[in-house]
């Protein structure tokens, strides 16, 4: 699920679950174990969070939600936000590669990262970054907005959260969520050597400004809202707006 190649200072972490790279509970877990083990290891100077295929990340996986119940919904939230915390608070750099669609938990997950580099491609295989949220049926918690907010203005993530537009490169690029574009096949490089930029900074400064930067992330911990949240994703009227969205979408399960 999680490939991990190691170059140099530099690890590199790409999704490889399903057509989309879907996020369910067993990525997560898969996830928070590589980067636990990248926290301590020492010869790991920066890491790069990529995804394979045509994607970076399409999101939560919803069937998963449909079909797991409250009790799945719970321990996969826990699971998203320990994975967004661990990166957002990683005391090294992280880079995300965008190669493709970021939607939705993607889009979040990319914002997590220190820096994003996406691919600019053309036609069908040009990714898109947004949050349709909305337009799915389900909230976000409150550490998705920060993330969301510590990338781009408050207005655009109002626009983009109320109209669930799917943005192009360029696009993602002039709103903030992404900060560099370059043809598909130099993806990995430029992240790598822009990994490699970060991880020259001496480890004690980068964490203390890393620190200094995300100190607003953990504010809304324990969140009264986000217990709402939790609720709503479980309640029978966002499943059916799931299952609608779906329908209409993707027609079935592939």
């Amino acid at each position: 699920m999680v490939h991990l190649d190691h170059r140099d200072s530099v690890a590199m972490m790409r999704l490889e679950h399903g057509k989309v790279n879907a996020l369910d509970l067993e990525l997560l877990q898969e996830l928070r174990r590589h980067l636990d083990e990248l926290r301590e290891a020492s010869d790991v100077r920066a890491v790069v969070l990529t995804g394979s295929g045509r994607s970076f990340s399409a999101g939560v996986d919803l069937f998963r939600i449909l079909e797991g119940g409250p009790s799945y919904i719970e321990e996969f939230m826990k699971a998203f936000r320990n994975v967004l915390l661990r990166i957002a608070e990683f005391p090294k750099p992280v880079v995300a590669a965008v190669n493709g669609h970021a939607i939705a938990g993607g889009c979040v997950l990319a914002c997590a990262c220190d820096y994003r580099v996406m691919a600019q491609g053309e036609g069908e295989g040009e990714g898109k970054m947004g949050i349709p949220e909305l337009l799915v049926g389900v909230p976000f918690p409150a550490l998705a907005w920060e993330l969301l907010g510590s990338a781009v203005p408050e207005p655009e993530v109002r626009r983009l959260a109320l109209t669930g537009k799917l943005l192009s490169p360029e696009e993602a690029l002039r709103t903030g969520l992404v900060d560099e574009l370059v043809k598909p096949e130099l993806l990995g490089e430029r992240a790598r050597a822009r990994a490699e930029q970060l991880g020259r900074i001496p480890p004690e400064t980068y964490r203390l400004t890393k620190r200094r930067l995300r100190r607003s992330l953990r504010e809304h911990e324990g969140d009264a809202l986000d217990k709402e949240v939790l609720a709503a994703w479980s309640s029978p009227e966002t499943h059916e707006a799931i299952r609608a969205y779906l329908e209409k979408t993707l027609g079935k399960r592939s």
